[in-house]
């Protein structure tokens, strides 16, 4: 794979779901006494998402911290190509990377899609976290998703047909993901965000993670009742305005969770991590320390 860094750290490769290869930047922190407690930075699910997408937090917090910030089964420097790719998967692929590792149980902070399944993890396969922040959480809007056979379907064509790759050519293209990450700005989407999406959807075997994505089989139909209002971990929702995703059911999940609470970076499109980062950073730090 001719990918460079997105992150300048260590890489670590970790073994998921039996014999997923998963790469991950890490940094850590040498502390006398108590542990430092880690922080996992984890990225969204697009059509060429990475690390680089939590880099500002990564490199802020890596002053202080021990910080993880894995590709996804899929994405990035981790392994691509035909896997079962689903919520599922997902999930058992970060209760695995969490289990790898060392020290008290992680603060974990999750981008968009990736929140459900984050959720997910700690609901159903007993991942053990200390906290969960969701920037931007896909599935507290109105909208549902489709039925996931139905989105299979258009997936296994997009996969065997030349319609797949005249797509993704057209979808991958650098124009193309300027204008898909501009949306998630009110200003211009950072170059270097942009240079290294179309950088990383040029490797070998792009297609299969973003497809499973895009044919919609990656959401949780009724999200808040089954991944979001059943969670016992103190979490946090930071979100403003998003072009792709709704936030209308918030009240209802606060109303539901007492454990869940909220903080608006305003105004930001989706990415308030890059947009936003110090009043981002802030409401992370005053979260982690109410936890204490």
């Amino acid at each position: 794979m001719d990918l460079s860094k997105a992150i300048s750290a260590e890489l670590r490769d970790f073994e998921v779901c039996g014999d997923v290869r998963l790469r991950c930047y890490c940094h850590r922190v040498e502390a006398e006494g108590d542990a430092v407690r880690p922080l996992v930075l984890l990225h969204s699910i697009n059509a060429a998402p990475s690390a680089m997408e939590m880099k500002p937090l990564f490199e802020h917090f890596a002053a202080s911290r021990t910080v993880y910030a894995p590709d996804l089964p899929g994405f990035g420097m981790s392994q691509r190509g035909d896997l079962p790719y689903s919520p599922d998967f997902y999930a058992q692929a970060l209760a695995d990377l969490l289990q790898h590792i060392e020290g008290p149980p992680p603060d974990v902070v999750a981008l968009s899609l990736t929140s459900e399944f984050a959720a997910r993890a700690v609901l159903e396969k007993g991942a053990l976290v200390n906290s969960l922040v969701l920037i931007s959480p896909s599935g507290l809007g109105h909208r549902q998703p489709p039925s996931p056979s139905a989105g299979a379907r258009i997936n296994r064509v997009l996969n065997i047909s030349w319609l797949g790759g005249a797509l993704w050519r057209a979808l991958v293209s650098k124009p193309s993901i300027r204008y898909f990450l501009g949306q998630a700005f009110y200003g211009s989407a950072p170059d270097e965000l942009v240079n290294y999406a179309a950088e990383t959807a040029r490797q070998p075997d792009a297609t299969y993670a973003p497809f499973a994505f895009l044919t919609m089989q990656l959401f949780t139909r009724d999200a808040i009742p089954s991944l979001f209002a059943p969670l016992a971990t103190p979490t946090l929702l930071i979100y403003d305005q998003d072009p792709n995703i709704g936030f209308e059911q918030v009240p209802e999940l606060l109303a539901a969770n007492p454990q869940i609470r909220e903080r608006r970076v305003i105004p930001t499109r989706g990415l308030p991590q890059w947009e936003r980062s110090g009043e981002t950073i802030e409401a992370l730090t005053r979260f982690w320390r109410g936890l204490e």
